[in-house]
Order: structure tokens, then C-alpha cells, then sequence
């Protein structure tokens, strides 16, 4: 029992540091990673970089940032008049460029 006490001690510690680096939800990091996979084949090297990527992404790019980036791609992709706004405009092109190069040093360092 103290065995298992000592181990929890020390998991905490490494957890509670983790979780406050990754503060990407699981669901993000594992839609990313789909996406990724549909794109590049699904493979278990693939799964292997596009895991790599999305954790590179999250350390350059906050997630606020992270899902103002996705948020302006998705709307980019729709028709009609209400989407026309995400498409124009400095600000827009701001948010998808800082997305565009943490993608791109992603890219680098796992692909």
C-alpha cells in the first residue's frame, strides 16, 4: 500500500505539470489526428507524425488561438452571405496565418 501511495505521489506532481502544458482537450488533439491520417494514409507512422504535429501546434499556438483558426477555415468552406466575412478582412487572414505556420513548423519537425 505504501508502494502504491508513493507512486500516486509522484504521478501527481507530473500530471498536474502536464495537463497545465497541454491544455488542448483529448477530442481536438484526436480530431486533428483523423484528419491528418484521412489526408496523409493511415498508417501507424502516419498516426506517429500526425500525433507529432498537432502536439507541435499546441506549443507554439494557444488553444483559444487554435480553435479561432479552425472556426475561420470550417466558415471559409461554407457558401452564402454570413460566411463572406470569414473570408475577407486582415484580421481573418491573421488568425489563419498564425495557424498556417505553426502547421508548417509542425510539418518540419514531424513530416
Amino acid at each position: 500500500m505504501k508502494r502504491l501511495a508513493l507512486t500516486l505521489a509522484l504521478i501527481a506532481p507530473v500530471s498536474a505539470h502536464a495537463q497545465a502544458v497541454n491544455d488542448y482537450p483529448t477530442n481536438a488533439r484526436a480530431d486533428y489526428v483523423f484528419v491528418c491520417m484521412s489526408t496523409n494514409g493511415q498508417t501507424r507512422d502516419m498516426l506517429d507524425r500526425c500525433s507529432c504535429a498537432i502536439d507541435q501546434i499546441s506549443e507554439i499556438l494557444p488553444y483559444d488561438k487554435y480553435v479561432e483558426a479552425e472556426t475561420v477555415m470550417r466558415m471559409r468552406q461554407t457558401t452564402g452571405e454570413r460566411s463572406g466575412m470569414f473570408r475577407q478582412g486582415g484580421r481573418m487572414a491573421g488568425i489563419v496565418g498564425e495557424f498556417r505556420r505553426a502547421e508548417a513548423e509542425a510539418e518540419i519537425l514531424c513530416f
